[in-house]
């Protein structure tokens, strides 16, 4: 077993702000569940079309236990070391070439992940065009086609609004209510589309669901690895385990928050998983939204579409600035080293906060579809920040805290993560190549 953590130690003693409140445990279980609630949950269904049913329902399960165990280790490791970050504690045990990579997969991890929400919000509001088929969105289909819905005008005044005040809170603490709405709205996100199903399934129009992965000449073996990247970024947060914990205080909080937040998404992404597939078979697109962007036979199929769109378009907005705050404190890490805290020094703080959001809206308006992208993150960085890097500190275990067992977990999870990772990326690519050709 794992040597036990102290319930009542401060998780970072020498570090923790002594003027400040401790963090709750309620706000830690909705910040940490809005990390890991992102865009990912747009792409569960069609992994349930790649997998199947059942082992799609284990990969999640398997997926989220290892998460688990990988932030447990991050967690002991940094109590008994003297670092801060999760950057730190990888300094710690392989020096600066550790800290650097940490830092730069979260740089691309979250960057990346800011810049797709902010399409997909785009999207929804303003619509697209892919593949020669145009989606009005639902401005320009309540309103029509103006300047003022445009995808540009329409983020800038989300940008402006909603997101620039959330991401000049200087505590992630403070993010819990607007943490709270964003699960409620994934929640929401999720009930209606089981009512939808649960209609389809009485009126006899649902698809049967494939239980068992089906090989043939459009799905191979080696796009079932796929899937998995997916699943593995729908469960990355570890670059928020150190800002949560560290306003919490006792690492037995952590882990408690932590694995309510786990067991709470696991169940919301099966249920989007299979709900959508039995709404939408095989026709199912690798982003859900783009099914629900289409034409109804009625006016409550059209309002209900509308509804959820627009409440998981409400929900990426709210998840933005978690991913904002870890990004910009590994950015602060990584630029200037040695100086004092980012939220003590309030040039440097509001010239990197602004500097990312300008940068992240003119992203998403440029590159209007980097899915491409997301599955790359999938693959690479995600998995280096969720398994591979808490997997190696516990086998490099510089402080002589692990045990066996913890050894074989990590060698498990880097195994894993590094053969997945490599097969996933080499079909990707593969898959890329051959629809360009």
């Amino acid at each position: 077993m794992s040597p036990p953590i102290d319930a009542h130690a401060p998780l970072l003693p020498a570090h923790a702000p002594p003027s400040v409140n401790p963090g709750s445990v309620s706000g830690a279980v909705f910040n940490v569940a809005t990390s890991i609630i992102g865009a990912g949950i747009m792409s569960i269904p069609a992994t349930l079309k790649v997998l199947g049913v059942i082992p799609a329902f284990a990969l999640i399960v398997i997926v989220g236990y290892l998460a688990d165990v990988s932030v447990e280790f991050l967690m002991r490791f940094t109590q008994s070391g003297e670092a801060t970050t999760y950057a730190g504690v990888m300094n710690e045990s392989f020096g600066r070439v550790g800290s650097v990579a940490t830092q730069v997969c979260i740089m691309v991890t979250n960057l990346g992940c800011l810049i797709i929400y902010l399409i997909i919000i785009g999207d929804v509001l303003s619509g697209s065009q892919t593949g020669g088929t145009v989606h009005l969105g639902i401005l320009r289909e309540w309103f029509g086609i103006h300047w003022w819905n445009s995808r540009e005008f329409s983020l800038l005044i989300i940008v402006v609004f909603v997101m620039l005040p959330l991401v000049l809170l200087r505590r992630v603490e403070s993010l819990k209510f607007s943490s709270a709405i964003s699960v409620l709205l994934a929640v929401v996100f999720v009930a209606i589309c089981s009512v939808m199903a649960i209609i389809a399934l009485f009126q006899g129009k649902t698809k049967n669901p494939r239980l068992v992965p089906e090989l043939d000449t459009q799905t191979s073996f080696f796009d079932l690895f796929t899937a998995v990247p997916v699943i593995v970024a729908a469960f990355t947060f570890h670059f928020n385990v150190h800002p949560i914990g560290l306003e919490l205080g006792k690492p037995s909080d952590m882990i408690f928050a932590v694995r309510i937040s786990l067991v709470l998404c696991a169940a919301i992404y099966f249920a989007i998983g299979l709900f959508g597939y039995l709404l939408f078979g095989d026709s199912i697109m690798p982003d859900l939204l783009v099914n629900f962007d289409r034409s109804s036979d009625t006016a409550t199929g059209a309002l209900l579409n509308d509804a959820v769109r627009l409440s998981y378009a409400l929900h990426l907005m709210l998840v933005f600035p978690l991913l904002n705050y870890p990004l910009r404190a590994n950015i602060d890490e990584f630029l200037f080293p040695g100086k004092p805290l980012l939220a003590s020094d309030t040039k440097r703080f509001l010239a990197i906060t602004l500097v990312l959001l300008v940068f992240s809206y003119l992203a998403a308006i440029a590159f209007p579809d980097i899915w491409y992208l997301f599955q790359f993150v999938g693959s690479t960085s995600a998995a280096c920040l969720a398994f591979i890097f808490p997997g190696a500190i516990a086998l490099r275990d510089v402080n002589g805290i692990s045990t066996r067992r913890d050894k074989i977990m990590a060698t498990i999870m880097m195994v894993l993560a590094v053969v997945t990772s490599i097969m996933a990326i080499s079909t990707n690519i593969y898959n890329f190549l051959g629809d360009t050709l």
